[in-house]
């Protein structure tokens, strides 16, 4: 966090109308940044930033090359992917934590910034699971169930979610319902707040 105390938001959005918006929605709140180009963004982009809400596709350096670049510099901030770009099977291997489609409502944003923060202070085990489960929710809400049985990678990643689940469930003491397990982990957010 930066010496203001509240929260960096980086806005990378080639939209200037679009950028304005969410900038609008969301400085009441936090310290925004924005940039109108991948390079911008890059620029911009430091330890003070906590929350990066990145365009997937720009002209130049594309959302999918800044979000790598992010990774290799191994800042610690959460990326949401806010994009008109409706999500294939190829998320599976970006290291995004959340994925929202064009248009989005300010409360929307809102929410995902806040979850995002709310992340950041969970160790590497539990931010991995959330990853991992955001995926798999945007794909069961844009693929059909005949795609979804069909995808190697979709099960795939069922079962890194099933494993991280049982690894987490051991760290808790053995939870073993779903529903117990969820509200153990919202509890833990609530502890770590």
């Amino acid at each position: 966090m930066t010496g203001s105390d509240r929260p960096v938001v980086l806005i990378v959005e080639d939209e200037p109308d679009v950028a304005e918006t969410y900038n609008l929605w969301l400085a009441d709140e936090y310290e925004v940044r924005t940039a109108q180009s991948g390079d911008e963004g890059l620029a911009e982009l430091d330890e003070g930033v906590d929350v990066v809400l990145l365009d997937r596709m720009m002209p130049g350096l594309s959302g999918d090359e800044v979000l790598a670049r992010i990774r290799d510099r191994g800042l610690d901030c959460r990326v949401a992917m806010v994009t008109a770009v409706e999500p294939d099977f190829d998320i599976l291997e970006m290291g995004f934590d959340a994925y929202l489609c064009k248009p989005i409502r300010s409360e929307q944003l809102h929410d995902t910034v806040e979850n995002l923060l709310e992340r950041s202070n969970y160790d590497d085990l539990l931010q991995e699971y959330y990853s991992l489960v955001e995926k798999q929710a945007t794909l069961e809400a844009t693929k059909n169930s005949a795609e979804l049985a069909d995808s190697e990678e979709y099960a795939d990643l069922r079962d890194r979610v099933d494993g991280l689940q049982d690894d987490l469930s051991d760290t808790l003491g053995g939870i073993d319902d779903d529903e117990d397990f969820i509200a153990t982990l919202r509890g833990l957010s609530d502890v770590e707040e």
